[in-house]
């Protein structure tokens, strides 16, 4: 398991906006199933050569310290970055927690080492530029309304209105943990228009990627085993041992001739199309996603984006590279889990009430002890005074409606 955090002070602003993806230029093949790991293939049929991506492997056993602004930063393992080009011994450690060492012996303490980065997304030559995959997205959703309470109300405590959430830290697998995800990496075929993947653990998405060119996904393809996976999807691969596979079929007695034949083909591929869109419309749905531009390429725009956390829906968070036109040039997403989602949905409640308890209840549907409850149990329950929180526990136990409330 993976543990990013996020510490300092500040968020970012980011603009909301309508926000739907879109494979334009993207096709499914054949779904490959080993498990429950089921992965079906993304194809380009016109690659896009104006942007390539290549890896750059970290060790994944230091963790890496990313300073994203002014006494703002991000600690995660990190295994790998991602290089986009287009056209046009003194290293610090930290120590392995308290050790008694005897002076004489002399010999500095063991530790571990620490990757230090300057910022998420950083121009190394004129047409190239590095940034960390899926940390990139997860660092937007940990400065989630990061700085705290925009007023002093008296509920909340001096800490959380002088030092907003910090430190906050959320936790993942890493796809070595997802039983079977190695073995299904290993064994699946790639296909020569491979462009990208949905990958579905119990049939349930858990990520998605998109590259530029069928070389780059090559190249990337065994990154999937280092990337980080959520709760949900380590969950699932130890509860469902298997998942039910879908065999295109070609009906032998329809076909008489070759133009039969090519239409059972493209019967079979409208198959894979509307198994992609029946499966991954969780993530492909048209949503009120939050959007923040971080990086300009040439003709290239780097993003990511927040989901609307409705808590009763998939809520992915992920990056993108669009062209000029909006085509999608790459994708990767992080699938949050029930607890992340609730968090996040919590949070702009109360970023869109200004932090004030009451009026935030109201919006929930419940009553100030339940709110505060429910932040307690998100884990927010440090950033307000403890004499709030004892009252409306006290007044929570004497009510059975208001833990009807909270659930």
């Amino acid at each position: 398991m993976s543990t990013a955090q996020g510490t300092g002070g500040g968020a970012r602003a980011v603009r909301p906006e309508r926000h739907e993806l879109e494979l334009t230029g993207l096709h499914a093949g054949p779904d490959q199933v080993w498990g429950a790991v089921r992965l079906q293939p993304l194809l380009r049929a016109e690659p896009l050569t104006e942007l390539r991506l290549h890896p750059r492997l970290h060790d994944p056993d230091e963790p890496s310290v990313v300073a994203v602004g002014p006494r703002t930063g991000y600690v995660a393992y990190i295994p790998h970055a991602f290089v986009a080009t287009w056209t046009d011994d003194g290293s610090p450690a930290a120590a392995y927690g308290t050790q008694l060492a005897d002076p004489a012996a002399g010999g500095p303490p063991r530790g571990i080492g620490l990757h230090f980065h300057r910022r998420m997304a950083r121009r190394e030559a004129r047409h190239r530029l590095r940034f960390l995959p899926l940390h990139l997205a997860l660092e937007g959703y940990l400065g989630l309304q990061f700085g705290g309470p925009p007023i002093a109300w008296q509920e909340w405590t001096r800490r959380a209105v002088t030092r907003g959430l910090s430190p906050r830290a959320e936790a993942a697998y890493a796809g070595t943990g997802i039983p079977g995800l190695g073995d299904a990496l290993r064994i699946f075929e790639i296909h020569p228009d491979q462009c990208g993947m949905l990958l579905y653990v119990a049939d349930a998405l858990a990520a998605a990627l998109v590259v530029p060119h069928p070389e780059d996904y090559r190249a990337l393809h065994p990154t999937l085993l280092g990337d980080l996976y959520g709760e949900l999807v380590h969950q699932y691969a130890q509860l469902y041992p298997a998942a039910p596979e879908f065999p295109a079929r070609i009906d032998e007695s329809r076909v008489h001739s070759v133009a039969d034949l090519r239409a059972e083909l493209a019967r079979s591929r409208a198959a894979w199309e509307e198994m992609r869109h029946l499966m991954a419309d969780g993530l492909f749905g048209a949503q009120h996603r939050t959007v923040e531009p971080v990086y300009r390429m040439g003709g290239f725009t780097l993003s990511r984006f927040l989901p609307p956390f409705h808590p009763d829906r998939e809520n992915h968070v992920g990056e993108t590279i669009t062209d000029a036109d909006g085509r999608l040039a790459y994708l990767k997403t992080f699938r949050l889990s029930a607890a992340q989602a609730r968090r996040g949905h919590l949070l702009g409640r109360l970023a869109a009430h200004d932090w004030e308890l009451d009026a935030t209840a109201a919006a929930l549907g419940t009553d100030r002890a339940g709110l505060v409850l429910r932040l307690d149990r998100a884990g927010f329950g440090h950033l307000l005074r403890p004499d709030v929180l004892h009252a409306c526990r006290a007044a929570v136990r004497r009510s059975p409606a208001g833990i009807r409330a909270i659930r």
